[in-house]
């Protein structure tokens, strides 16, 4: 016996909905009948365009949070009742679990919250060619799929099945790298790795022997922790420059949780800025057009490095359209890059000779070796390296727990009226700590330019119940300042009635 559900009323339902990196919610809300529905509405839709059909094998993979066993199973159900076999590749990076989906034509998922606290988690689907964009995401929640009785009252399955035998995908992402950068592309440095709770912990470890670095294991542990590569944690940043200090390291190296989004820390132990990461690897691997988010350092323009910089609305399914794009118009080799270090590669490149394919959905491990490979090339160090750049400095954190309303309130109450209106109440509001307002950008959420050259951007979260704010300024006290005054002046602003 089987019945129909809408993916749009279960979402309501649920909570459990989509943002800017696949389906998030409560760990709670997403019950395996929930998890189970969207599979299926996705791999309906992948059926309806093509993609997908009975027989067809779906890659699995997950994330080191307690909940994502369960999840898995929950979805590895679906694909069997869709008919598809089950590709299980364990607990690996989401860009390890794509890339072996995308060589085979294959879709694939990952479960994961990413970076957000665990009792919160998420899935993230790939079409056979690339990430779920913003207009697959509409066709899955248009779906009405058709339920088998599987669940108890509680909507949990009543029978998980076990898993199959474990696919290895690490191998093949770990040679991704190792062939085509020269084998002893980072001997004579002393690099930490960061493991906490990533899911690639392993595998950064392993790429750092491989290519003749020495790997210094640190901080692992069995509990998770949410590790934000956008707004990292305080103790995070003085534990770097303990490390530092104590152990001599040329760099720190580390990821989010499930290993898509990258951190790097200089030899002082000071942890380099996403969208920086972005310009100097890009950079190093010769790329000739850039898609960035409209967060991200404007360093990129002002660097001059770059034939064409394309600004999008944050989130990897905006930054591919925007590649694709970019490689339509003939701009040859492509990256895409976001303020969280994530790293997109929209088109093969050479690499001494050696051509790494296009990997077009967010990576960790191309960013940190590439910089790393060229500092060491330069002879210098990664605080020397990032000095080549314009002097331009981000700064980037949140407000938790700000229901999503507030914060749509308080943007919708900043842009009330014409843009001198405008222009106006964010000078009243701001003015003390930027100067005169003197424009905007509502690429996404309130991008606000200020004539001493300070930019506030203040952005609710897609993925969770926050407030992000993004601030840029001539000197890193500055951009920090600048976001802290910010988040206090906002937390308690109480929109007129």
């Amino acid at each position: 016996m089987t019945y129909s559900v809408s993916i749009a009323d279960l979402m309501t339902q649920s909570g459990v909905a989509f943002g800017t990196s696949g389906a998030r919610g409560l760990v709670s809300a997403m019950t395996d009948r929930v998890c189970f529905a969207y599979t299926a509405a996705f791999l309906q839709h992948l059926s309806a365009i093509g993609q997908f059909a009975p027989g067809a094998h779906v890659a699995i993979a997950g994330d080191l949070r307690p909940s994502s066993p369960r999840i898995m199973a929950a979805c590895a159900a679906a694909v069997r009742h869709m008919g598809g076999e089950v590709d299980y590749c364990g607990f690996v990076p989401s860009p390890a679990v794509a890339v072996y989906g995308f060589g085979r034509r294959i879709p694939s998922l990952m479960v994961t919250g990413s970076h957000i606290p665990d009792d919160r988690n998420g899935i993230k689907f790939n079409r056979t060619d690339g990430e779920v964009l913003k207009p697959d995401e509409l066709a899955i929640r248009a779906q009405s799929v058709d339920l088998p009785d599987l669940f108890d009252d509680t909507g949990m399955l009543r029978d998980a099945a076990p898993a199959k035998p474990l696919i290895d995908v690490s191998t093949a992402y770990i040679a991704r790298y190792v062939d085509v950068f020269e084998a002893q592309a980072l001997v004579g440095l002393k690099l930490g790795v960061y493991e906490h709770s990533a899911v690639g912990r392993d595998i950064l470890v392993a790429l750092v022997e491989a290519l003749g670095g020495t790997a210094v294991s640190l901080g692992r542990s069995d509990r998770f922790v949410p590790v934000d590569t956008e707004a990292v944690r305080l103790e995070d940043q003085v534990l770097a420059r303990q490390w530092a200090a104590k152990l001599g390291l040329d760099a720190i190296l580390s990821t989010d949780g499930d290993s898509d989004r990258p951190l790097l820390a200089d030899e002082q132990g000071v942890w380099m800025r996403g969208d920086v990461l972005g310009i100097l690897s890009a950079r190093a691997l010769g790329i000739a057009a850039i898609a960035t988010p409209v967060s991200c350092n404007s360093a990129v323009e002002l660097s001059r490095l770059f034939a064409a910089v394309r600004r999008t609305r944050i989130g990897s399914p905006f930054v591919i359209e925007a590649m694709n794009a970019l490689a339509s118009e003939g701009q040859g080799s492509v990256c895409g890059y976001e303020a969280n270090g994530g790293f997109l590669l929209g088109a093969p490149i050479d690499i001494d000779g050696k051509i790494l394919g296009a990997l077009p959905t967010r990576d960790a491990v191309l960013p940190i070796l590439s910089v790393l490979i060229d500092a060491r090339r330069r002879g210098v160090t990664l605080s020397a390296l990032q000095a080549q750049l314009p002097e331009r400095y981000t700064f980037s954190e949140r407000l938790q727990n700000y229901p999503t309303e507030q914060s749509q309130a308080l943007i919708a109450h900043l842009e009330q009226g014409d843009e001198a209106a405008i222009l106006k109440r964010l000078t009243a509001m701001f003015g003390s700590m930027a100067g005169e307002a003197d424009g905007i950008d509502r690429t996404d959420g309130l991008r606000m330019h200020f004539a001493g050259g300070d930019i506030i951007h203040l952005r609710p979260s897609g993925n969770a119940p926050e407030l992000r704010c993004y601030t840029e300024s001539d000197s890193v006290e500055r951009a920090a300042s600048l976001n802290e005054q910010t988040l206090a002046l906002v937390r308690d602003f109480k929109v007129p009635a």
